[in-house]
């Protein structure tokens, strides 16, 4: 796993990247955001959605749910960026535009975006 810290529009932005799933289930997620927090200080994470294991975007697991709670319930705003185009699950996909329409949690298609989001985001 690779953590790279951004500043931007002076708010600190960790972008994780993995070859292998760092986020697995609720709890190696908040295992990541603690550990982004430990090293670097920044509360808002960029995450390669590459390093998401897949059913995180099966809403039915419930992972995504689970997942999203804890980092609110630890003031952690994320952006998971990468191709969701072959995602044809209409509550998926209204999963995602909920999420974008808000200011903690963002899908986007790459790290700019992503960054950008977060460095925008109250």
């Amino acid at each position: 796993m690779n953590i790279e810290l951004i500043k931007q529009n002076g708010v600190d932005i960790a972008v994780i990247t993995s070859e292998e799933k760092v986020i697995t289930d609720a709890q190696s997620a908040l295992d990541l955001a603690m550990t982004v927090r430990h090293e670097t200080g920044a509360e808002r994470i960029a995450v390669d959605k590459k390093a998401i294991a897949e059913d995180f975007f099966i809403l039915s697991t419930g992972m995504a749910g689970e997942i999203l709670q804890k980092y609110i319930n630890y003031h952690i705003k994320a952006a998971f960026y990468g191709d969701y185009s072959r995602y044809t699950s209409k509550p998926l996909r209204d999963f995602i535009y909920e999420s974008n329409q808000g200011k903690d949690f963002f899908f986007v298609s790459t790290k700019e975006e992503a960054v950008q989001k977060l460095a925008d985001a109250l």
